[in-house]
């Protein structure tokens, strides 16, 4: 008789995140939502009339995880939780969403030059009926920017389906002159509330 692994699926196409799942040792699955049959091409990352960024990344990480539960079911596939993340930059309370393009890139690392700004990941583990969130916000300081280093680095396509057309764990790591935080939830997926979801729903996460 087999033994069935304890798994879990993963409700994001994200390079970040499953390096990150697998730095410490979360046996996973990629659900691909795209291709759910009740399943829209994209979840609406739109943020509502005055709706508060820590409100924003709870309520679209939700709605990845309902997605992600939505598809697992249609699929007939073992029901293991399900996890979800979303990741949003802010400045002054405004949302700096991912750039259109590299002139959009270009005007949001101006507006992060020599700034402090905060990095809030969401995220969130369904099963059954039961639903969980955790938000991790990490502040972070860049350094004062030339217009040459954001030319430069927009030109690396680095940033463009990045919220706040950064990645931190690639060339942008360089404009960090500080960080108060989780590094990881800054990265996509906060590993210490991804954990402490994961073991409340009984999964043996390290």
């Amino acid at each position: 008789m087999s033994i069935v692994q304890p798994r879990i699926y993963l409700a994001s196409q994200s390079p970040r995140r499953r390096e990150l799942l697998k730095q410490v040792g979360i046996n996973f699955e990629v659900l691909l939502l795209r291709s759910a049959p009740r399943r829209q091409v994209d979840v609406d990352e739109a943020p509502l009339a005055s709706e508060l960024p820590e409100d924003y990344v709870k309520r679209i990480c939700e709605t990845k995880a309902y997605a992600g539960w939505d598809a697992l079911l249609s699929r007939n596939r073992p029901q293991f939780p399900v996890l979800a993340a979303d990741t949003t930059v802010t400045l002054d309370g405004h949302i700096l969403s991912k750039p259109r393009d590299r002139e959009d890139a270009a005007a949001m690392l101006r507006k992060l030059s020599g700034q402090q700004h905060q990095v809030l990941s969401a995220v969130a583990v369904i099963l059954d009926e039961r639903i969980e969130v955790r938000t991790s916000i990490t502040r972070v300081t860049f350094a004062t920017l030339s217009e040459e280093r954001i030319h430069r680095y927009v030109l690396t396509n680095e940033g463009h389906d990045k919220a706040g057309a950064y990645g931190i764990q690639g060339h942008a790591g360089a404009f960090v002159e500080y960080i108060e935080g989780s590094y990881s939830g800054v990265m996509g997926l906060p590993l210490f509330e991804t954990v402490e979801l994961l073991r409340a729903f009984g999964y043996p996460a390290p």
